[in-house]
């Protein structure tokens, strides 16, 4: 799969009316609410501040219920927010709601695909409900770069599913939108179609396409995503860049296999964290904010051990993700759950 066009410099008419220039954020969402069954029924949204940057690749996370859907589903207006302001690429979703949606393509979880058309006669029937002319429809471009040229004119229902998961990608990208919404996009896919929509998912965002995307895949939202927000009882409780995150679990462990049998927790180290998890495995945890690594292996040094190999653990999004979404703080959370994200020293190896 290839690369589409650039969306960095929209095509002439593509800036609402009295937007002169592109704007600093690709969506602006401040106060929004969203209430079901009127006043007295289910919040579903409170008082959501959000602000996604223009280019970024921005992921929103949640448990189930959170509200990440009905926010998605007002930004693609198929549900009507109960109050606050919505702006995307600069249009305001009272006021404006064509530009807005001219300005948005939406790939949802669930595959709804005419099985009677060709992918071909999908994307022209999509184009033409976005009022794009023919001689500026992109069809054969579009099936082209997500790999589904050659079965353009084959009927939808004989597609794969991960052909199908594709096609909804390129009926997203008819009308050529500068923000792309992708929602669960890999929920059911194998692992080489995954990787493969990830790697088109980083080609559009290099080409200037902003990118907003909820996963369950938290590894995979950490690898992709610049900026992650989560979202839990329809409030946004976290947003900031990835690696901002990631700081937030102030936590890490090492852990030594040594040459030789302990019997004990080694002197110099008994002022750290530090626990036998057998007899040649000695676990230390610490707080990188207030203890160096250089402090632990000294003490290491001191005490004479002979290490052989070294594994260092430290917290990843899902820790954060937990976390957050359970109430708790960085200081309370318990070393237990740092489990993921390794890499390994010992004899020149990695891991």
């Amino acid at each position: 799969m290839s690369a589409l066009p650039s969306n960095a410099e929209p095509r002439p008419g593509r800036l609402p009316p009295g937007i002169d220039s592109l704007p600093a954020n690709a969506v602006e969402i401040a106060g929004l609410n969203k209430t079901y069954g009127g006043a007295s029924g289910k919040r579903a949204l409170i008082d959501v501040d959000l602000n996604i940057p223009r280019g970024s690749l921005f992921g929103l996370l949640g448990p189930n219920g959170a509200g990440k859907s009905t926010l998605i589903n007002i930004l693609a207006q198929l549900v009507n927010k109960s109050s606050g302001t919505v702006k995307v690429w600069g249009a305001d979703l009272d006021s404006a709601p064509r530009a807005v949606a001219a300005s948005i393509g939406v790939v949802p979880q669930e595959l709804n695909i005419d099985p009677f058309f060709t992918p071909a006669e999908l994307l022209d029937l999509q184009a033409g409900l976005y009022g794009v002319p023919k001689r500026e429809r992109r069809t054969h471009e579009i099936l082209a770069a997500l790999g589904l040229a050659d079965r353009a004119n084959a009927y939808a229902r004989t597609l794969s599913g991960g052909m199908r998961r594709r096609l909804m990608v390129a009926k997203a990208m008819v009308h050529s939108p500068p923000v792309l919404v992708l929602d669960e996009p890999t929920a059911g896919v194998d692992v080489e179609l995954r990787q493969q929509l990830w790697a088109y998912v980083r080609e559009l965002n290099a080409a200037g396409t902003t990118l907003l995307l909820t996963t369950h895949y938290l590894e995979e939202a950490e690898q992709l995503c610049d900026r992650i927000a989560i979202i839990n009882h329809g409030r946004v409780i976290a947003c900031d860049t990835t690696a901002a995150l990631l700081r937030r679990l102030d936590r890490k462990e090492l852990v030594f296999l040594t040459a030789d049998d302990l019997a004990e927790v080694p002197a110099p180290l008994a002022r750290f964290d530090a626990e036998l998890q057998g007899p040649r495995r000695l676990l230390v945890r610490y707080q990188p904010s207030r203890t160096q690594i250089g402090e632990i292996l000294a003490a290491v040094q001191s005490a004479g051990l002979r290490i052989v190999d070294l594994t260092t653990l430290e917290a990843d999004l899902e820790d954060i993700f937990l976390q957050l979404t359970r109430g708790a703080h960085a200081d309370e959370a318990g070393p237990a759950a740092v489990v993921d994200r390794r890499s390994r020293v010992g004899h020149g190896a990695r891991e």
